[in-house]
Order: structure tokens, then C-alpha cells, then sequence
């Protein structure tokens, strides 16, 4: 690491920054330029390295009989172009030109004169590399690799690079051609060992990315069998900044490694392997590769912006402001207010918690993770426990499932203050309270004792630490209690719970169970609905209010409880069994018969005048279809209406055949069919003519609700 001394840094106290802020802003003019950094492309595309003579790209198939003079040519070619840029390797830096900030390679003293920094080449203006002579059916590498000049066998497969057999002075083993039919590509492949056969698994990976992305994959095949075969780092660089520059960050970062066991102490090729770990998301990773970069060689500007850039990403406002305005560089001005604005909205989103303004501290944290803090555990967790104290529980368990463990973080993040505490501890504080607030108490104890062991002097984590156990001690006394039927003493028990956590949904629901054990229906209510307050999805308390309703006869609410039931447990025949009785109950309060209701989501056909005058003066929603059986629009329609009398169950289907029933058919006008009616409490809102499905469902529910 970079800076062995880390402080501990209290986020929430932001103020002192402002006025560094504004005196670093008069920068020396000697200073160089900072040009806008920009995490998202740190490795630009390869450099023209100088125009291709006579055919050096080969796009067309031919007879192989042409394949030796293909060959030579081509090597003869490769040799020119490997003279052209030799002396263009020999500098250190590794880093390409072009880049969006000040480029390692303007400050390395070995660069070559000639080299253009900021000279960019678009990805349609040049060919992929592969060189061939004239219009020869091979073509080949400077390490022998032979290629088809056509990227398609007389079969019609898509061939992979051979490597070509190698000179007796080669160590290793070779990939031999057996002996095929005459055409190139039908021979069978006898493998062999060498940085051939060790680069098959990553070309093939390459070649697979590049057949589903489209692209001309041949190039890149050979460019990383060659580039692992090669000693020259720089080499194997440059084929990981064009794999970088294809997005393929995996294979990239594998020749990065490769280009570091050449030449550890290069700072750029640390500085390009931290910036696919950026891409594919380990930041962890990448901020230690920027350190050792930075260690390596301190003067070089990269690593500091990208660290700068990854700091900001964790919410460390002091450590991004440390890089982002390190000696003889001056800080770019958009990155600097953004940094400001961080700030802003981090001493903002600490007074809304302060006062307990949760939703304004919802806003400011999503307001920094907006400007860049999208990886800062400390604002997760700040936003976490609005959400909570919110009693949006499952909402903050899901996002506290999302944070990284922080070993996969930068020491400084668990090491920061927030709040007044430990970024680590208050990560622990927060786990406990929504631990408890969904029942698990043990796992509750367990955070808040860890918690307690790094900072039991904090006066917020030793009240969490003695309300947690409280809680999970009454819970367990009460659940005891209520297991050998002292029902009375259990409701005491969870009592004694609710004092420590007033807003505990489970301790409220237990405790509505000893209520209805003990036939105190009115009280079982009242606990279930301070649960589903907190916890508006809690099924369990749900189910016990249902249940509370139901005994105490109060048939439409307890019918309203079941429907939701029914919706969101569409497989439980008790519910479906217990919404069915008290449709019943509640029909037969209303002095209405109810010998013909049938059960688990059925159609009832209606048989007689009279059944059709009682399905139409039903209480609640009515819906009624009309159709004929040889129809088969009304065929069509049928399993929908029976899968909408399941999914709709407070809703009563009816359907008539106006063949068999003319006389209603005459009454309700019925001259279409499909025709559906629906009715409420005796009266008819709606009439659908060969409605739609979507129709259909829509006009249901907006009438049910």
C-alpha cells in the first residue's frame, strides 16, 4: 500500500474540506494540464504502427497449393513491421496515447520522439492483425502460427488458429497436422505441449467471445497465442490494451498478468491491470493494484486518478481528495466538483439522521450514490436503516444482501468513522436491527455482539446490543410459554419483548396467537394490525387477523383478508377452504341462499329464471357469461373467465347457454355472444360484447377492488 498510515476518518465531519477545497483550486499554471479523468476508458486503442505493404491483410480463400509462398511473404512482411516498431517498444510506461488525462508515456524520458500522444485510431480504420503476403491461402505470425487466409474450411466450419511446427532450436512440444484428404483443415490435430498448447484454453475463450460478438476473431487469436508466447512485455501489453479495448476484460487482464511476471516493477502495466479489475468490478483489487503502481513510480499521474476515481466510488472523501490533488498535478475541475458535491449530500444525509429525518436521508444517500458513491457501504447502510426505521423491512434486508463483505474492500472503508462509529461497526449495527425486525433473533445477538466487541464503548451500539438480547430473551421465554400452555404468561412474556423494540412485527404476532388462544379475538385484532403496520406483507399476521374476524362473525372483512391470501398462497386449500365459508357467512347475513355455492374457483352455470335473478342480486361483484356451446369464440373465452373466478375469488362467475335458457337470453336482449354482464350489489355497471382478454380482466378488477 501506498500510504501505510491510514487515519481514521470521521465522514460526518465534512466542514474542514471546504476550504482546501477552494485554496487548491489556485493551482501553479507551471503545473501540467489535467485533462478530464475517465475511469470508463483508461487503456486507448493501438496506434497505427505503419501501413501494411503489398497485401498485408488477406480477406479471400484459395487452393492450399499456394500456402508456402503465402507463408514467406507474409514472414517477410511481419519482419518489416516488427523493424518499424522496435524502436517504438522500448519505452516503460506501457500506457497507450490518446488517453483522457495526462499519458504516462509524454512524462517516460525513453519514449521515442516520433510516437504521437493523443493519436487515436477508430475501430473501423483498421484491419485486424493478421499479416499475409499477396493472395496466398496462409498467412503467418512471427512465432509460426499458420492461418487460413479465408476463415471458413471447404466444410463450412469456423477454423482455429494452428501453430505451425516449430525449428529445432524451439523448446517444447508442437501441434502437429495429421495427415488429411488434401484440403486444409480436415487433417486430425495431434496436441503438444509449449506457449502454444498453454495459450489454447484463452484463445479458445477469446475466439468464443469474438464468435458471438461478430467480430473478425482470427486476428485476436493469433495476437494472444503470440502475445503469451512472447518474452517482450510490451508486446504482450499492447495485445491486452486491444483485448481491453474489445471489452474483453477477463482475457485482457490475463496478458496484463502475464505482461507483470515480465516486468514487475513497470507501474503501467499495474496501472492497466487495476483498470479491467475496475471493469469487472472488483475495486478491491483495483485500488491495490493503483497503490503498488503508485509505489513503483509516485511521479506517474495515472494510478493517482484512478484512484481518486475508485476512492470516490467507496465514499472516502479523504482519500479521493489525496490523489486527486498529488504534487505536480493539477485536479481536474469536474472531478473537483464532484467531490464538493459528495460532501454536500454526506454532511446533509448526517443531519437528516440525526434528527431522524428518514426519508431525506433516503434522498441525500441516493443523491451521493447519483453522483459516484454507487460502492460505499457506510451510505448502503445509512440508506438500509432509513428504510427500516421506515418499517419498509424487506426492502433494507434487500440491500443489505447487496454490499460486498468488506474484506473485499480497501482497509481504509471498514477504518472510516461515520456516524461516530466504525464504518465495520455500524454495518453490524444496522445487520442487528433488521436481523430482529424479521424474526432472527439469534442471528440479531450474534451482529450486535460483534458489534459490541470492536466498539462497546459507542453509546448507540451498547444500546442495540442490550435491546437485542432483550428481545430474543422474551421471545424465547414467551415461545416456551406458549409450547407447555401457560397462553397468559406467554402474552406477558412477549409484552416484556415490546418494551425494548416497540416496532418488533413478530413479537406482535405471537402474541396475537396467545390472544386468540385465550378466545380474546378483539385483542388477537388489534396485535395483527399493529404487525401488518409495521410489516404490511406479513402473512402470518394476515392469516391470524382472517381468523380473528371470522370468529368474531365480521364476515366481509375477514373475506377481504382471506382474498389477499388467496392471491399471494393461490396453492393452499385451507385459505381457498376458509375464503369459500366465509363468502358464504357473509351471503347468509345478508339473508341470501347459499345451498347452490360451489367451491375452488368454479363457474356456476346457471340452470332457471330464478338461480339468474339470485346470481344478479348477489352482494358484492357479479359477473355474469352469456354463450352458446357450438361457439367458438365462447369456447375461446371459457378457460379464461375459469382461470379469472381462481384469480378473482371475493368475485362471483356465473355463466348461462341462451340456448337452453331462452327465455333470460330474451330478458338481458342477448343477440351476441360472447356476451358478458357484471353486476354489483344488484345492479348492472358493465356489458362487454366479445371482450378482449385484457378487457375482460380489467373491467373484473376495477370492479372488485
Amino acid at each position: 500500500m501506498s500510504h501505510s498510515a491510514k487515519p481514521i476518518q470521521e465522514i460526518s465531519s465534512f466542514d474542514s474540506l471546504t476550504t482546501r477545497f477552494h485554496d487548491s483550486l489556485s493551482c501553479d499554471e507551471n503545473k501540467p494540464d489535467f485533462r478530464e479523468l475517465d475511469l470508463a476508458s483508461p487503456v486507448s486503442p493501438l496506434r497505427t504502427r505503419g501501413s501494411v505493404a503489398n497485401g498485408a491483410l488477406t480477406s479471400s480463400s484459395s487452393s492450399s497449393s499456394s500456402g508456402s509462398a503465402s507463408a514467406k511473404n507474409s514472414n517477410n512482411t511481419h519482419t518489416q513491421l516488427a523493424s518499424r516498431s522496435e524502436t517504438k517498444s522500448n519505452n516503460h510506461s506501457g500506457e497507450l496515447s490518446g488517453l483522457s488525462e495526462t499519458s504516462p508515456i509524454a512524462q517516460d524520458p525513453h519514449r521515442s520522439s516520433n510516437s504521437k500522444p493523443g493519436h487515436r485510431r477508430s475501430v473501423s480504420a483498421e484491419p485486424p492483425l493478421i499479416y499475409s503476403g499477396g493472395n496466398g491461402a496462409t498467412s503467418a505470425s512471427s512465432n509460426g502460427t499458420v492461418l487460413p487466409s479465408g476463415n471458413i474450411c471447404p466444410s463450412g466450419k469456423i477454423l482455429k488458429a494452428v501453430p505451425a511446427p516449430r525449428n529445432a532450436t524451439g523448446t517444447g512440444r508442437i501441434l502437429k497436422a495429421g495427415s488429411g484428404t488434401g484440403n486444409y483443415g480436415h487433417g486430425s490435430i495431434v496436441r503438444g505441449g509449449g506457449p502454444a498448447a498453454a495459450a489454447s484454453k484463452l484463445t479458445a475463450s477469446v475466439i468464443d467471445a469474438n464468435v458471438t460478438g461478430n467480430i473478425h476473431f482470427a486476428g485476436e487469436a493469433m495476437m494472444v497465442r503470440r502475445a503469451l508466447a512472447s518474452n517482450d512485455p510490451e508486446e504482450v501489453k499492447k495485445a491486452g490494451n486491444e483485448l481491453y479495448r474489445r471489452d474483453h476484460f477477463v482475457e485482457a487482464l490475463s496478458l496484463y498478468d502475464r505482461a507483470i511476471s515480465l516486468s514487475p516493477d513497470n507501474a503501467a502495466f499495474r496501472s492497466n491491470r487495476a483498470a479491467a479489475l475496475t471493469k469487472l468490478g472488483r475495486l478491491g483489487e483495483a485500488v491495490k493494484e493503483c497503490e503498488e503502481a503508485v509505489r513503483l513510480q509516485p511521479s506517474y499521474g495515472r494510478p493517482h486518478q484512478r484512484l481518486a476515481s475508485l476512492y470516490l466510488r467507496f465514499g472516502q472523501v479523504e482519500y479521493a481528495q489525496r490523489h486527486l490533488f498529488f504534487p505536480g498535478q493539477q485536479p481536474d475541475q469536474s472531478e473537483l466538483q464532484r467531490l464538493k458535491s459528495l460532501v454536500k449530500h454526506l454532511n446533509q444525509c448526517t443531519d437528516a439522521r440525526k434528527i431522524g429525518d428518514w426519508k431525506s436521508a433516503i434522498r441525500e444517500s441516493d443523491a451521493a450514490m447519483e453522483i459516484g458513491a454507487d460502492c460505499s457501504p457506510q451510505l448502503i447502510a445509512c440508506k438500509a436503516e432509513a428504510l427500516l426505521k421506515l418499517h419498509q423491512v424487506e426492502e433494507a434486508e434487500s440491500i443489505l444482501s447487496n454490499i460486498p463483505k468488506l474484506e473485499n474492500y480497501p482497509p481504509c472503508c471498514s477504518q472510516t468513522k461515520v456516524f461516530g462509529m466504525l464504518a465495520e461497526v455500524y454495518l453490524l449495527y444496522v445487520r442487528a436491527q433488521v436481523e430482529m425486525a424479521l424474526g432472527r433473533f439469534e442471528n440479531a445477538v450474534e451482529a450486535a455482539e460483534k458489534a459490541g466487541m470492536i466498539d462497546g464503548s459507542n453509546v448507540e451500539v451498547a444500546r442495540v446490543l442490550n435491546n437485542v438480547k432483550m428481545v430474543a430473551r422474551a421471545r424465547s421465554r414467551g415461545k416456551n410459554l406458549f409450547s407447555s400452555g401457560r397462553f397468559s404468561e406467554a402474552c406477558s412474556a412477549y409484552g416484556e419483548g415490546l418494551k425494548y423494540d416497540s416496532c418488533n412485527s413478530v413479537l406482535y404476532c405471537n402474541r396475537a396467537v396467545c390472544w386468540s388462544k385465550l378466545g380474546l379475538w378483539e385483542k388477537s385484532v388489534e396485535d395483527c394490525n399493529q404487525a401488518l403496520k409495521i410489516q404490511p406483507n406479513y402473512m402470518k399476521a394476515l392469516l391470524r387477523r382472517a381468523v380473528s374476524n371470522a370468529k368474531l362473525e365480521r364476515w366481509a372483512e375477514a373475506m377481504r383478508d382471506y382474498e389477499v391470501l388467496r392471491r399471494e398462497l393461490p396453492g393452499d386449500n385451507e385459505v381457498a377452504e376458509s375464503l369459500h365459508r366465509a363468502q358464504a357467512a357473509l351471503k347468509k347475513s345478508c339473508g341470501l341462499e347459499v345451498h347452490s355455492m360451489t367451491f375452488c374457483g368454479e363457474v356456476e352455470e346457471v340452470s332457471s329464471l330464478n338461480k339468474f335473478k339470485s346470481a344478479t342480486l348477489s352482494p358484492g361483484v357479479s359477473v355474469i357469461h352469456f354463450k352458446v356451446a357450438s361457439n367458438e369464440q365462447c369456447e375461446e373465452i371459457s378457460p379464461f373467465i375459469n382461470m379469472l373466478c381462481v384469480r378473482y375469488p371475493s368475485v362471483n362467475f356465473f355463466k348461462v347457454d341462451v340456448e337452453e335458457l331462452l327465455a333470460v337470453a330474451k330478458a338481458e336482449s342477448i343477440r351476441t355472444v360472447p356476451t358478458v354482464k357484471i353486476y354489483r350489489n344488484g345492479e348492472k355497471v358493465m356489458e362487454l360484447i366479445r371482450p378482449s382478454h385484457q378487457l375482460l380482466e380489467d373491467s373484473v378488477r376495477n370492479f372488485s377492488l
